[in-house]
């Protein structure tokens, strides 16, 4: 398990990124939108960033995929907060349940949690994708209707789900 530090940046609002980390990021692009995400596996954040500065994610917990050894072409990221009187309650329910049951779908190349401890939203679940269609399969929505899942969804707060394309990276 490795702690990320990520730099979200929105092409909308701000100028093109330089620096030197950029040959270090593992770029994403959002398939809808101006947004882009670049990981850094590093003990110290980039000397260099955009708006906004960097955010240090620990991991929670890594699980390879169904399709583990398959190239990730999508990585698909769930970013929320949840109330403070489930959120033991969200993390059994990812580490037992949610979080291997969706790297077992195949198309899942690895799936991985982690946690923001200085900022919101709080936790973020992410899937690297060899096929963005393992997102719609009756394998990912079976795991998503559990009796569980529909006990803890509706403590999610400020949530965003996002699909992202890999980028080219920077030479």
């Amino acid at each position: 398990m490795q702690d990320l530090w990520l730099l979200r940046h929105d092409a909308s609002v701000a100028g093109p990124l330089a620096g030197s980390w950029l040959r270090e990021a593992r770029p994403w692009q959002a398939v809808d939108g101006h947004l882009a995400y670049f990981y850094v596996s590093s003990p110290k954040p980039p000397a260099e960033g955009g708006l906004g500065g960097w955010r240090r994610l620990a991991c929670l917990q890594e699980v390879p995929g169904a399709s583990a050894g398959r190239v990730a072409t999508h990585h698909y990221v769930v970013e929320t907060d949840v109330l403070p009187e489930l959120e033991d309650e969200l993390n059994a329910w990812y580490a037992q349940e949610h979080l291997p049951g969706l790297a077992a779908v195949p198309g899942t190349v690895r799936a991985a949690r982690y946690i923001d401890l200085a900022g919101s939203p709080r936790y973020y679940a992410c899937y690297d994708l060899a096929d963005p269609g393992a997102l719609g399969s009756p394998a990912w929505l079976a795991v998503r209707a559990t009796p569980w899942s529909s006990r803890v969804r509706p403590a999610f707060r400020n949530t965003r789900r996002t699909m992202f394309r890999r980028a080219a990276a920077a030479s």
